[in-house]
């Protein structure tokens, strides 16, 4: 999706022009991927802007850098607070995306990355729904990936690491070229792992199942979270289970989540359509109450925004 620039970025703690927020060409992440980062959504609210779980989020993030070797010369509460301020600052009173990133600059070359200086910088832009008005509301098309998760003692699967989406791209590239919306991928072992930015649901017999990140070799998701969350609190039971590709095809309902998608529907995985085909009642009922908890309307989830 297109990015609609905004006014400021903040790097390393000042406000730079959006157009003057550049690095050098030889910055080392650039050629050997060592970064970590967050993609985090910020919501219209009846009571002005707020940033949906914006602490896990920079958690996630500092447990991203500490797994990496990255030092980190900010706090937690300190990239919060200039995450606040990013959607601020750019007068995003209707929502926005913000993209924290910390990369290894410019000054050494070579795979060794521990004298490189670190920066931090926040970007946000409005950004629409990720996987398209119409997946939201109808579902997608699905397609299991002939690309392979990463096993998680080849590359750490629970830190966001700038070079490890090489996989999700090589991933989502062949998806779309096949003419699919989004791609499954399995784990080594050959089970389903994740999409390739979002975790991934199905129901059978009325539960709710999702595969265990660490052992499927996912990343710990916070809509996950979020979202086993929600579904607990309207009633539905939910589980963590090792999954193959035929339970897909099988199963009464699926649906994606994640930051940038949200909460999408599956249509079919494999030219098999799930269920009677569209959001089933749990999707939808999930889906609901997901919006509205992240736009404000819903007292019971307001611990997980951040006002502006």
């Amino acid at each position: 999706m297109p990015i609609t620039p905004t006014k400021k970025i903040w790097m390393d703690g000042q406000f730079v022009d959006w157009d003057n927020a550049t690095t050098h060409v030889l910055t080392h992440t650039l050629h050997y991927g060592t970064g970590a980062f967050e993609g985090i959504r910020a919501y219209k609210t009846p009571s002005g802007p707020a940033v949906f779980r914006l602490r896990e989020h920079i958690e996630r993030l500092m447990r991203s850098c500490k797994i990496l070797m990255i030092p980190m010369s900010y706090s937690v509460d300190e990239l919060v607070e200039a995450c606040v301020e990013v959607v601020r600052v750019n007068d995003l009173a209707d929502g926005c995306y913000l993209r924290p990133l910390v990369y290894l600059g410019y000054g050494e070359m070579g795979i060794n990355p521990l004298n490189c200086p670190v920066n931090v910088a926040i970007a946000a832009w409005p950004w629409g729904a990720y996987l398209g008005d119409h997946g939201i509301e109808n579902g997608v098309r699905m397609k299991v990936s002939s690309w392979v998760r990463h096993a998680p003692n080849a590359m750490p699967t629970s830190s966001k690491t700038v070079g490890g989406y090489v996989n999700s791209t090589l991933a989502k590239v062949e998806a779309i070229k096949s003419g699919y919306d989004e791609a499954i991928m399995l784990g080594p072992d050959g089970r389903i792992s994740e999409c390739t930015g979002e975790n991934l649901f199905l129901v059978r017999g009325g539960r709710v199942v999702t595969p265990p990140p660490s052992e499927a070799g996912a990343l710990h998701g916070i809509t996950q979270h979020s979202v086993i969350t929600i579904a607990h609190d309207l009633g539905y039971k939910v589980s963590f289970e090792a999954l193959r590709r035929d339970d897909l095809y099988i199963a009464e309902e699926a649906f994606l989540t994640g930051t940038a998608a949200e909460v999408v529907p599956i249509y079919s995985v494999d030219e098999r359509v799930v269920g009677e085909g569209g959001p089933g009642p749990i999707t939808k009922a999930i889906q609901s109450t997901y919006f509205q908890a992240v736009r404000g309307e819903l007292a019971q989830y307001e611990a997980w925004l951040t006002r502006v």
